[in-house]
């Protein structure tokens, strides 16, 4: 964080001085309650309904409360604690995330989607971090809670910013985007989740959407040209700039010749009338649109030519447990997809066993999809019918949602055995007796499942 004088905060804030200096500097910003307070010269925001423990703050001071409690309730005397009492903590916040906000003239980039927005992150950074001092979100912690810290980590030498938004709900993406203001937004992909909080797929597209009038003014906007989803996102009174990528449809960003080989994806792409060789390391097309969309922020970043962008995304570290592939017990290739659980997400990881089976004996494990609310049994049967159209060989679901995957595959004729487990445990002494160096084993589940978690970690130890 850059540090800011306590009386340049007052002056912002227009708030009364009830007690302490304010000729020192903060350090670090929180929200009373709702972030731990772990270090000194912090500035908290707290609400008239919390209780102030006001030891701790001696013990952390200085301190700077930021509150519209009664004078009474926050008069202090004390030479650590300085009090600033407001009209509104609530105006006050969002007066002061602006104002921070507002002190850094650097691309900042949000990202949002079903699937693959962790990835298209950490390749961003991963490349921009070769000549730019970059501030990111951590892993797929992405709640809108930690936004307030993420925007705090810009200080004056960050050159560019990369935030994920997660979405549980209406209203998520657009509280993020107040707070980072992002001058680049990217949907990396519309599927399926989450609609216990929007409602249905239709509230959950418009929660995805949230993220265009978000983006600051003649701002850019990059968009996945080939998602159907994606496509029903209203650009209506968006003023900035759209950027397209994909592999089927006219974009600006265009995969071309995508094929597998040496654990990675080679593709070319082609763009301002050119054509650049590529390659991402991972399995899937579905990596080559994270690549795409990694590459279509960057360009717009600039400082970094083709040449060193191809270097950089080359030497990329796939992120653990996105269909990770090991060679696992017995010599069997172990696909680790325990990260997140939703229908586009499974899609795209039969999509990968296809291409790499080669005559190998199939195994899938399925967990439950968590968050479909009224739209659980249909969407687990949706990808109980998926399966049935694959040459899988043996199917085991995990959880009482999966099982209606394992139903629905043996109503559709599904041409595989079928066994259901409740718990991932019962399956491991099985797993080990049936696995060799011809199987191929599939192993996806949501990362709240810590059994299916170990159940995979211990497989993948296991290694001969």
């Amino acid at each position: 964080m850059k540090p800011i004088q306590v009386k340049e905060i007052r002056q912002l804030l227009q708030g009364d001085l009830l007690c302490g200096s304010e000729d020192w500097y903060i350090e670090n910003v929180i929200y009373y309650n709702r972030h731990i307070l772990n270090t000194k010269n912090s500035m908290l925001f707290v609400s008239r309904r919390d209780e102030i423990n006001w030891s701790e703050l001696e013990q952390l001071g200085p301190c700077l409360v930021i509150s519209d409690k009664s004078v009474v309730d926050l008069q202090r005397n004390s030479d650590k604690v300085t009090v600033l009492r407001v009209a509104s903590v609530i105006q006050a916040y969002w007066k002061f995330m602006t104002f921070y906000r507002n002190l850094f003239s650097i691309p900042v980039i949000s990202i949002t989607g079903t699937c693959g927005k962790t990835t298209t992150k950490e390749i961003i950074k991963h490349i921009l971090g070769e000549k730019l001092v970059v501030q990111a979100s951590i892993s797929s912690m992405n709640e809108p809670r930690r936004s307030l810290p993420y925007l705090m980590g810009i200080d004056e030498t960050t050159e560019a910013a990369i935030f994920e938004l997660g979405l549980g709900n209406t209203g998520n993406i657009t509280h993020q985007c107040m707070i980072y203001q992002p001058t680049i937004g990217i949907i990396t992909n519309i599927g399926v989740h989450h609609l216990d909080g929007t409602g249905s797929l239709e509230g959950y597209i418009q929660a995805k959407a949230e993220i265009v009038n978000g983006i600051r003014e003649n701002g850019i906007l990059i968009l996945n040209a080939d998602d159907e989803n994606t496509k029903k996102v209203s650009l209506d009174g968006f003023k900035g700039k759209t950027i397209y990528f994909g592999k089927d449809s006219p974009c600006d960003f265009q995969a071309t010749d995508i094929r597998f080989g040496n654990n990675r994806m080679f593709f070319n792409v082609k763009f301002n009338h050119k054509s650049y060789p590529l390659s991402i390391p991972g399995y899937g097309e579905h990596q080559v649109y994270n690549a795409l969309a990694a590459l279509a922020a960057i360009w717009q970043v600039g400082r970094l030519s083709m040449e060193e962008i191809s270097k950089r995304m080359a030497s990329f570290k796939p992120l653990d447990r996105h269909l990770e592939v090991t060679t696992g017990h017995n010599g069997c290739t172990v696909i680790d997809d325990t990260w997140t659980n939703n229908p586009t997400s499974v899609e795209s990881a039969l999509k990968v066993v296809e291409s790499i089976a080669k005559g190998k004996k199939v195994i899938v494990i399925l967990g439950d999809i968590n968050r479909l609310g009224e739209y659980e049994v249909e969407y687990h049967q949706k990808i109980g019918t998926l399966v049935a159209s694959k040459n899988i060989d043996t199917l085991f679901t995990i959880g009482k949602r999966a099982r209606e995957i394992g139903h629905q595959a043996i109503r559709d004729r599904f041409k595989g055995k079928v066994y259901h487990m409740d718990h991932a445990l019962q399956l491991k002494d099985l797993l080990e007796e049936i696995l060799d160096h011809n199987t191929l084993l599939l192993i996806k589940g949501p990362m709240s499942s810590r059994a299916m978690v170990n159940l995979a970690n211990g497989l993948k130890k296991q290694q001969d």
